[in-house]
């Protein structure tokens, strides 16, 4: 998957950014914030990086990935979404003012989505301060600033704050959501009324609200997740927390179902005999109400390496497959990156 840069309308895009920056910076009772819409869009460079050909995430992510990243040290640290860098060789970043630098893959972590690299030359940029995401609420505004310059950055409101479960054994418990959809989402900057960073850009979506009720919008990642792991991730390129057992499913909700989408190749799932189009009904007897459910049981069970009873339908026929589970951080091709 290549995540291409779609350009907003230029001369709209850039006068309603412009506007916005004022209005939520200039807002009812606060004081002059001393960041600029150049500040704010030059923060945020373009990442390309070039996966290892072996890597597992080739087939659905590709050998080549393109996005956003928001540079968050004075050293050339960036932060993006995982998967524009994961099972990296190489990668470069790319500022508005059409420099390119080599850039370092430093760390990635599953259970949040975020990613990191480092510049291996002075970017030169202001970094952008990181601010408090628990603080952003429903229908407040904000903006997100991708790279390109100030023509990407675009106002937006919160649409909603709630728990957002992703097929590949992901759980956001309160995932920010906004809209309308910005063009260019992955990696791509959330910025709150005092000109900070709270959330980075990961998924479109077609609605919002997740009840069939909203308009479509973006999915960003709280930025107070980052805080817990980050001296990990740039220590040792992953959190020291214990691993969640990770099974190797893609799973998907239809029709009150959770059907196996996919098997991961070569993980626990598949060594184990699940396959495409088994139904999972619950873990060790007890019924999985939906996917965030489904994962709860199962993280539940301990760390990873424990076996994970799923009790799966196969046609009608129901049946028990005991799981080995594993660390998705193990499965990875990871050892040339970090």
């Amino acid at each position: 998957m290549r995540c291409r840069r779609h350009g907003l309308p230029t001369a709209a895009a850039a006068a309603l950014a412009v506007l916005a920056v004022v209005a939520i910076l200039t807002a009812p009772g606060r004081a002059q914030a001393p960041v600029t819409l150049d500040d704010l869009a030059a923060a945020v460079v373009r990442i390309k990086a070039h996966i290892d050909p072996d890597g597992r995430t080739v087939p659905n992510l590709g050998l080549e990935r393109e996005g956003s990243g928001v540079v968050i040290g004075s050293d050339g640290l960036i932060l993006t979404i995982g998967y524009l860098m994961v099972e990296a060789h190489a990668a470069e970043v790319a500022t508005n003012d059409g420099r390119t630098v080599a850039a370092e893959v430093v760390g990635y972590d599953h259970e949040t989505g975020f990613g990191l690299l480092k510049a291996q030359a002075p970017l030169g940029l202001r970094p952008m301060a990181l601010g408090k995401s628990a603080g952003l609420a429903e229908k407040d505004p904000a903006l997100v600033v991708s790279f390109g310059g100030p023509g990407m950055v675009a106002p937006v409101r919160v649409a909603a704050r709630r728990e957002f479960a992703g097929s590949w054994e992901y759980l956001l418990e309160d995932a920010i959501f906004t809209s309308p959809p910005h063009p260019a989402w992955s990696g791509a900057a959330l910025i709150n009324r005092e000109g900070r960073l709270v959330g980075i850009g990961s998924l479109i979506v077609a609605d919002t609200s997740g009840k069939g009720e909203g308009g479509p919008g973006n999915m960003f990642v709280p930025i107070d997740r980052l805080a817990p792991i980050l001296a990990d991730l740039i220590a040792e390129g992953r959190s020291s927390a214990p691993p969640r057992p990770w099974l190797g499913l893609t799973t998907e909700e239809a029709a009150g179902r959770l059907v196996v989408a996919r098997v991961a190749a070569g993980g626990p799932a598949e060594k184990a005999g699940v396959a495409k189009g088994d139904v999972v009904v619950g873990v060790g007897g007890e019924t999985a109400s939906g996917l965030a459910d489904f994962y709860r049981k199962v993280w539940a069970l301990g760390a990873a390496g424990t076996v994970v009873p799923l009790d799966l339908l196969r046609g009608e026929a129901p049946r028990r497959v005991e799981v080995p589970s594993a660390n998705r951080l193990d499965h990875l091709k990871l050892k040339s990156t970090f």
